[in-house]
């Protein structure tokens, strides 16, 4: 008998809206998640801690683990310290490098994760992805999704306006990454999967036409589906390429290049597919990105986050050597350092008219 559907990868549950926190007891005692409360919960040691008090009565017999950063060394240290433990699952609360730690060593102990969000800086949340620094830098590491989500509004609005900014930008980067796979997939012939295409292009576009703002919860739901939706458009692809194109080799040369004046993730990738729209062509589109990215609060332009104009071309230029086999505009233009300045001084002009 043929094989008339797929199973997708995605979390059980998935509550986004404001006071979803209050709620959470309620989703973890489900029977496919914890129906005895042993549950391990990673906090940081800043928005973490500051919700323990709260959600702490209503898991009596959760142990809490506070992690100390983002580092592979984090991970394997929470995932030492779990063992044992005889848990039905983890509880990663805090922001994106919380998440990750909790990825990974819920991964490693062989653990379900629950990932509690207290910020919407990037679409990690809830990909099969952990990013964790390493001795050699940064690294990513495969990982099964979460098994559930929780989000509540609330709690994003409380914190800096910045990790909203930040996932506006990864969330619109999707477009761009969508249409370099698509390219790849006319110049080199590479399989793309039609319905993580469209999962990550929608999340893009649902944010990128949304009139809302940053305060709005309206917007900040369609935000963080976006997102969400764009972790499970990484797990139907099987890789990251839904969401991951020239906007992240972009964003990658810088982290590589000026580590210590890398902006945030969102507001690279979101340069990055400005610009990379720009250099396919598509100029119009471009700059709408442009004008969407600077009405919330990102850059569009280099000289924003600190950076010359020579050192972007240095940026773009390098950028290829971040992801080896990935067929981007990047890779297809293949462009000379002067031909990078002219096409920046193109875009510059063409966003600022």
């Amino acid at each position: 008998m043929p094989v008339l559907t797929r199973l997708i990868p995605s979390p059980i549950v998935v509550d986004i809206r404001p006071g979803a926190l209050d709620d959470l007891a309620t989703v973890l005692a489900d029977q496919r998640i914890s129906s005895s409360g042993r549950l391990a919960v990673a906090i940081s040691g800043g928005s973490g801690a500051k919700l323990r008090e709260r959600i702490c009565p209503a898991l009596p017999v959760a142990d809490w683990f506070e992690v100390g950063g983002g580092t592979l060394d984090d991970a394997i240290k929470l995932a030492d310290a779990m063992k044992g433990g005889r848990y039905d699952a983890v509880v990663g609360l805090g922001g994106g490098k919380i998440i990750d730690c909790a990825k990974f060593a819920a991964a490693r102990v062989g653990l379900p994760l629950v990932a509690v969000a207290t910020n919407l800086s990037h679409d990690g949340l809830c990909s099969p992805v952990a990013t964790l620094d390493n001795d050699a830098g940064r690294g990513s590491y495969g990982v099964p999704n979460p098994i559930a989500v929780v989000i509540d509004l609330d709690i994003i609005r409380e914190a800096p306006v910045r990790f909203v900014r930040s996932g506006i930008g990864d969330a619109l980067s999707n477009i761009s990454a969508v249409a370099d796979w698509e390219l790849a997939a006319r110049e080199k012939g590479e399989a793309i999967d039609g319905l993580a295409a469209a999962m990550a292009r929608q999340a893009g576009e649902a944010v990128l036409r949304h009139p809302g703002g940053v305060g709005d919860d309206g917007f900040l739901q369609v935000l963080a589906e976006g997102l969400v939706l764009t972790g499970i458009s990484m797990s139907v692809a099987g890789d990251s390429r839904p969401a991951s194109g020239a906007c992240h080799e972009i964003n990658h040369a810088f982290d590589l290049l000026f580590p210590r004046r890398a902006a945030s993730h969102g507001e690279q990738c979101g340069l990055g597919a400005a610009f990379a729209m720009h250099l396919r062509g598509a100029h119009e589109e471009s700059a709408y990105m442009a004008e969407v990215l600077h009405r919330h609060g990102l850059p569009v332009l280099p000289e924003e986050i600190g950076f010359t104009a020579d050192e972007f071309v240095r940026v773009v230029e390098f950028a290829p050597q971040t992801r080896p086999g990935r067929f981007t505009i990047l890779e297809h233009l293949d462009l000379s350092t002067e031909q990078i300045k002219d096409a920046y001084a193109d875009y510059a002009q063409a966003i600022g008219s």
